[in-house]
């Protein structure tokens, strides 16, 4: 190849990697993901990538906020107990906000964690995803105006803290 020649990969393998939403500011939460295409329902979106670390290394890099606090993180939790915190090495799957009706959903297999759509997503449509927090500790009115929720859905539980079994 000639020098300063780029070389370009077929249109086709350019289009199929191409995630199928933008990020910009969201209403609900900072920024979110909008959907640039019809997103078909099943349609696997986007991998959440991130680094993998200890619960224990979480609770150091994000103590519980103290009432007043605005906790924001972009931890999510594994079934086998690490955590992928995408602050570090994370990808734009990150900017998916909340929502207590949400159009997309999360799936764990071989301990990644993948986001689906759960119905059709039409173009402009911010994606969420329920994010269901669990506390180890009580799920108090006290605690549940540490993580409020901002969805504006009329199924809102005016927190993103997910109902303890």
């Amino acid at each position: 190849m000639a020098a300063g020649k780029k070389s370009r990969k077929p249109v086709s393998a350019r289009k199929s990697q191409r995630l199928p939403y933008k990020i910009k500011k969201s209403r609900i939460q900072g920024r979110g993901g909008f959907a640039t295409r019809l997103i078909k329902k099943g349609e696997r979106i986007v991998e959440y990538k991130g680094e993998r670390i200890t619960e224990e290394q979480a609770d150091l890099r994000y103590p519980t906020p103290k009432p007043g606090e605005h906790h924001h993180t972009f931890l999510f939790e594994l079934d086998d107990g690490r955590v992928i915190d995408a602050a570090y090495g994370g990808n734009s799957a990150r900017f998916i906000n909340h929502s207590c009706d949400p159009n997309c959903e999360t799936v764990e297999e071989d301990a990644r964690i993948y986001i689906d759509a759960v119905r059709e997503i039409k173009p402009g449509e911010e994606l969420l995803y329920d994010y269901w927090f669990i506390l180890d500790e009580p799920h108090t009115a006290t605690t549940k105006k540490l993580y409020p929720c901002a969805c504006g859905s009329r199924k809102c539980r005016g927190t993103i803290l997910g109902k303890k079994r």
